[in-house]
């Protein structure tokens, strides 16, 4: 009778397996999720959120793996996905401003064209996108420059987050390497 149980369970086992062998690898540059107001699902699964959700924005994380970034592997010059892998998307919740220019609440794409001393930010309205290969600058609802702040300490992972500035305004903050940069935007306060 323990034979009979034995040999289900493991051809079960050797089942699971040879199913999990035929998933694809996990991607070198995974993908990462950033809110404001920070920590927004949390927050609201516990009844703490207090502010209405803003933003959010979906991007993949490459590594610097001791390559030169910025100038080398991302070109000075050139429209960059903002990560790895799917340009990033960034989702408004509600109307903002970036550099006195309403944007309107929705979900866009977000590239950048890094310089030696600032970089120009996108907001495409084409989502959905591999990369920078078909960029479409005549879908361009902003241009704007962010200068880059060097920084004493290497960012390994390319990282993006959100810092409070005041109740109607706040910072994309984006690093990798020994570069920083800040996208500010606000909006107006809900009644």
């Amino acid at each position: 009778m323990k034979k009979i149980i034995l040999i289900p369970a493991f051809l079960a086992f050797v089942l699971t397996l040879t199913a999990q062998s035929s998933f694809p690898p996990i991607d070198r540059s995974p993908m990462d999720m950033s809110y404001y107001p920070v920590d927004y699902p949390i927050l609201k699964i516990q009844n703490k959120a207090t502010d209405p959700l803003i933003v959010r924005i979906i991007y993949g994380r490459p590594q610097k793996n001791d390559r030169v970034i910025f100038g080398d592997l991302v070109p000075y010059g050139s429209v960059w996905r903002l990560g790895a892998n799917e340009a990033t998307e960034i989702e408004f919740f509600k109307d903002v401003k970036i550099d006195n220019k309403k944007i309107p609440k929705g979900r866009y794409t977000l590239y950048a064209i890094p310089d030696t001393d600032k970089w120009t930010i996108i907001v495409n309205s084409e989502t959905n996108i591999w990369g920078a290969f078909k960029y479409d600058s005549k879908k361009d609802l902003l241009r704007t420059s962010a200068p880059i702040q060097k920084q004493t300490e290497s960012t390994e992972i390319f990282t993006m987050l959100f810092e409070k500035k005041n109740s109607t305004g706040a910072n994309l903050v984006m690093a990798w390497d020994n570069v920083l940069v800040k996208l500010p935007f606000s909006w107006t306060e809900s009644k």
